[in-house]
């Protein structure tokens, strides 16, 4: 294992979305529903999230993406997690909405700033129980790291189903960054 240098040391806070705003949306209920539907049965948390697609008029329609739907089953993680790869998505934003049986799902997200197409300036956040996020387009962020429970990895549970809204086309959408010497996340008391 590489030595864990202190300044490529993160610490992660819990999700709100006044810190995350800089880099999307939390996706989450507080307060009343924005409106009731279904004969009052049902409240909807309407509009939540700012999807953001790109549109160039200039593509060739067979070029132009879409917004799409796919479901990832990632590993799970425990914590100290190395984090030695950023990606972002220029064509669009990517919401992650986890949809595991397991209703105790967290995520770590780690973002970043860009300094002239490299990442800077690295955030990391855990989510809480019943958050999803929406990162916007061209934000640089880790891979998905799911978490169980206190950031220990159980050992029946091997994977975590997220629902995925990003933008779907033939255009390349990925770009990556890979570090030459890792950040870390340690193991918080939070959890």
């Amino acid at each position: 294992m590489m030595q864990k240098l202190p300044d490529k040391m993160l610490t992660a806070q819990i999700l709100t979305k006044e810190a995350f705003a800089p880099f999307g949306d939390v996706l989450e209920i507080s307060g009343e529903a924005s409106k009731l539907i279904n004969k009052g049965k049902c409240g909807r948390y309407h509009d939540l999230a700012k999807l953001d697609f790109a549109d160039d008029d200039n593509v060739k329609a067979k070029d132009k993406g879409r917004a799409g739907i796919s479901l990832f089953n990632s590993e799970i993680f425990s914590l100290p997690i190395e984090v030695d790869l950023l990606e972002r998505h220029p064509l669009g934003s990517q919401a992650f909405i986890p949809v595991s049986q397991n209703l105790i799902s967290r995520f770590l997200v780690v973002v970043a700033q860009d300094d002239n197409g490299k990442p800077c300036n690295l955030q990391a956040f855990v989510t809480q129980i019943g958050q999803s996020i929406n990162i916007h387009r061209n934000i640089w962020h880790a891979p998905l790291c799911p978490l169980k429970g206190n950031g220990d990895a159980d050992e029946t549970d091997e994977f975590r189903l997220f629902a995925v809204v990003d933008w779907i086309g033939e255009r390349a959408n990925l770009q990556e960054y890979c570090f030459d010497v890792p950040y870390f996340v340690e193991k918080l008391d939070f959890l």
